[in-house]
């Protein structure tokens, strides 16, 4: 038997790839294997929300996916020939206010670059065929070309899809319900196109198609044929000339026909073994949430799961991992069941009042940016989770997202994001004051904070004001912006490594950053 590494992941799609690569960026040694023998040529995934886009930026690779994708800028839902209306992905809270069309195996190819550049490398054309938990650690018997061996690990990660060996191995069950009516999928140019290219087109009628923008003013059309026999282009083309004159799919490439599910693993974790991405819950893709949430789930596993393997942490802040996630996934197969729903209403009644709902929607204010919200996936809240604490604010409150869009001023009135101090492996302390009478009690803080040492669990410290002061503050904020945070007087914000804030603190500030450093750490018994 070989020593092995101190986590397996098992699967090369974009939740594995991420999570191994933000494993191996904080020196947590890690073996990633895949099935396949190289990587998928082409795959139905297209759309990158704008939350993705955030956790990309963090990692330093956002340039690489806004170079070779195409934005996505609106919404659009139309039925029986008329235009319902439109969702301005602008409005969502980010500085990215779009999505990103591109498809998955391009995704995939960029974040092995990113694993590559971490020291990470795929064992590919490897099967794993048994996992044995005991005396603390996971001993995984792996099949590669002919060749069977056993590797011991701390922990192991499923990334491995639906049809997940490794949720098998353990026995948790899915719960939900298959998707009985089918899906199809193909590539196209649509000569005659005559609106924007920088959106998402939905069409509600009797065979619902969606066309995601892709590069090079090609779409990804997604439709619900009504047999398994259906001539897709016919059945696509026949809704499409409800709103097009003079048009037709050309250069088609990639039909595919597929079977979709509504389910969500009972449980994300047992024992040392952790569920993530569509090994852990899968949903329809009318809303493009699949890839993208497994792409959180990684994103928020891999800084706990370092922090217990560097010894930082003990393994009960891994709890946290499925009380986060496995609300946002049940979420979100609601929500997918309701966009079903809403696509296969089957009688000219039931798709009147679906219309006259969007429509409804549509018109109000509050309606529509909820919805823009929720598309993106902005709308996260892990306020009830085990390790996020602090006073409860109507306007930010702990486990919530850090606002994508504030500005600060630097010296010599250099603009940056506020979201761009918070790009760490470990977590950021902002000090924020309204006023420069409280400038004092700012830097009172910083240096008693700084006055502790080095930590595990604080990486970086920035004072921040609405008023200058090179001494005392690093940056400004407006008064506009302070108030969206809901500073009043000075509060302390802890920013988690995945952006979600874990503590927020109005008075009490250094008792309450000492308590969440103990609960981090597994010091706190309460």
């Amino acid at each position: 038997m070989s020593s092995g590494p101190q986590v397996l992941v098992v699967g090369a799609g974009p939740t594995g790839l991420l999570l191994a690569s933000e494993l191996q960026r904080r020196n947590v040694d890690c073996l990633i294997i895949d099935a396949h023998s190289e990587p998928l040529h082409w795959d139905r995934a297209t759309v990158i929300h704008p939350r993705s886009l955030e956790v990309f930026e963090s990692l330093g690779i956002i340039e690489q996916f806004l170079d070779v994708g195409v934005k996505q800028r609106v919404v659009q839902i139309s039925s029986g020939g008329l235009l319902l209306g439109e969702l301005d992905l602008s409005a969502c809270d980010s500085c990215y206010g779009f999505n990103i069309g591109i498809s998955e195996e391009v995704t995939e190819s960029i974040l092995t670059d990113y694993l590559h550049q971490q020291g990470g490398n795929i064992l590919r054309s490897a099967r794993l065929v048994e996992l044995a938990e005991e005396s603390g650690e996971v001993t995984a018997t792996i099949q590669n070309e002919g060749r069977t061996e056993r590797v011991s690990v701390q922990w192991v990660v499923g990334c491995d899809g639906f049809h997940s060996t490794t949720r098998e191995l353990t026995g948790i069950k899915m719960t939900g319900h298959d998707i009985e009516e089918p899906w199809a999928v193909f590539d196209a140019t649509v000569a005659g196109w005559q609106n924007s290219y920088e959106g998402v087109y939905v069409y509600l009628d009797e065979v619902p198609v969606i066309l995601t923008a892709l590069p090079e003013e090609r779409w990804r059309v997604y439709l619900r044929p009504h047999s398994t026999s259906a001539d897709l282009l016919e059945e696509a083309s026949t809704t499409l000339g409800r709103y097009l004159s003079n048009f037709s799919f050309e250069n088609v490439g990639n039909p595919t026909r597929f079977q979709c599910h509504s389910k969500v693993a009972a449980r994300f974790r047992l024992g040392r073994i952790f569920l993530a991405g569509d090994a852990a819950h899968v949903c329809t893709p009318a809303q493009g949430h699949g890839m993208n949430s497994g792409i959180q789930d990684a994103f928020n596993l891999a800084w706990k799961l370092a922090l217990v393997c560097q010894g930082q942490s003990t393994p009960r802040i891994l709890e946290s991992y499925e009380a986060e996630r496995r609300p946002v996934a049940q979420v979100i197969a609601a929500s997918g069941d309701g966009a079903e729903q809403m696509q296969n209403a089957l009688d000219d009644t039931e798709r009147s009042c679906r219309d006259e709902a969007l429509r409804e929607m549509f018109a109000d204010p509050a309606s529509r940016h909820q919805e823009v919200v929720a598309e993106t996936e902005l709308d996260i809240d892990y306020s009830d989770s085990p390790i996020v604490i602090g006073n409860r604010h109507d306007v930010l409150a702990a486990g919530q997202r850090l606002p994508g869009g504030i500005e600060v001023i630097m010296a010599g009135s250099r603009l940056r994001k506020l979201h761009e101090f918070t790009h760490r492996t470990g977590h950021t302390v902002l000090l924020l004051g309204r006023s420069s009478e409280q400038h004092e009690t700012l830097a009172e803080l910083n240096a008693s904070i700084r006055s502790w040492g080095e930590t595990p669990i604080i990486e970086a410290i920035f004072v921040l004001s609405t008023q200058p002061d090179p001494e005392k503050i690093d940056a400004q904020v407006t008064p506009s912006d302070a108030e969206s945070l809901g500073v009043q007087g000075v509060t302390l914000l802890v920013i988690r490594p995945d952006g979600h804030i874990g503590l927020r603190a109005d008075d009490h500030h250094l008792a309450s950053l000492q308590e969440y450093q103990a609960l981090l750490s597994g010091s706190d018994k309460t």
